[in-house]
């Protein structure tokens, strides 16, 4: 229903980027660039400044872009009131989360919200904590779901369920003998391996260290690695001890390949979800939303 010239501007306004517009609308960027000239040829003025590869609005770009948010607002309105009277729980909903909650916390939690909406398209980007913040902050997906803690103050951030960490080291390891639950101290004397810069899980341990009174430097980082599979794989492998969610160890512990120790003091951290405050949603979204809410509840017993 609405403009398309109008809709591919506001992603361009939005995001201050036609390569950017262009991915999050699916399109090639010689389109949107296209859509955004034909705009400027109805208003007969120009509505972005192109300058060292930047872009910027004009004053007549300025007041496109706040009625066009109010006219995305109003649709997007219309669209819902129509839909709640008509039952009808439809359209596409574009989900980031970081690595750990994509593989082990959301496909069940899709699978099950996609029997009940079958007519809800879901497309899901993965990536670290930090991009997917991003990706939010820049509209680029609808919802994210996280697993730390989210700093900007303009996101809205509601947690879902907490996740317990936990140590791992090769089975016989010696940290093992101290028992089923270690001092954080303990793993200092050991080769760690952890997850890359802008990890979640990363930052988690870090800040928790610090709490515990524990400088991060004295950790003896062996190696760093992007995937949690290969991480629990080194560690199985005897290269090294680490901590990850224990969510994610049903397989290696019905194994039996990978020890799992308890920290002392607890590590536990929140699964968040993270979308823009002010941002007119979908009812596929609201529903997605509570959808979560309800499976996240009633999976509370899953990590203990």
């Amino acid at each position: 229903m609405a403009d398309r010239r109008l809709q591919v501007f506001y992603s361009v306004a939005r995001l201050l980027s036609f390569t950017k517009a262009a991915e999050s609308l699916h399109m090639t960027q010689p389109a949107v660039t296209f859509q955004v000239r034909q705009l400027e040829e109805h208003f007969n003025t120009r509505l972005f400044d192109r300058t060292h590869n930047k872009i910027s609005l004009t004053a007549a770009g300025e007041r496109v872009y706040f009625h066009a948010e109010k006219i995305f607002e109003i649709y997007a309105e219309l669209e819902n009131s129509v839909r709640e009277l008509t039952g009808e729980i439809s359209g596409v909903l574009i989900l980031g989360a970081s690595t750990t909650i994509a593989e082990y916390m959301l496909p069940a939690l899709l699978g099950d919200f996609k029997e009940k909406y079958p007519d809800v398209n879901i497309r899901l980007k993965v990536s670290n904590t930090d991009g997917i913040v991003s990706m939010v902050e820049n509209n680029v997906i609808d919802l994210g779901v996280v697993e730390a803690p989210v700093n900007n103050k303009n996101l809205a951030v509601e947690p879902c369920r907490t996740d317990r960490l936990v140590a791992i080291t090769p089975p016989g390891h010696e940290l093992s003998k101290l028992g089923n639950k270690i001092p954080v101290q303990a793993i200092l004397a050991y080769p760690f391996i952890c997850r890359e810069e802008g990890s979640g899980t990363r930052e988690v341990i870090m800040d928790y260290l610090k709490e515990s009174g524990v400088d991060p430097g004295q950790l003896n980082i062996m190696m760093e690695l992007g995937s949690l599979e290969a991480l629990k794989g080194a560690v199985e492998a005897g290269i090294g001890v680490s901590i990850v969610s224990r969510a994610t160890l049903l397989k290696e512990i019905k194994l039996g390949s990978i020890e799992v120790l308890d920290l002392d003091p607890p590590l536990e951290r929140p699964f968040s979800f993270v979308h823009q405050k002010h941002k007119f949603r979908q009812c596929a979204m609201d529903e997605l939303l509570e959808f979560a809410r309800n499976y996240c509840e009633s999976h509370k017993a899953d990590n203990a």
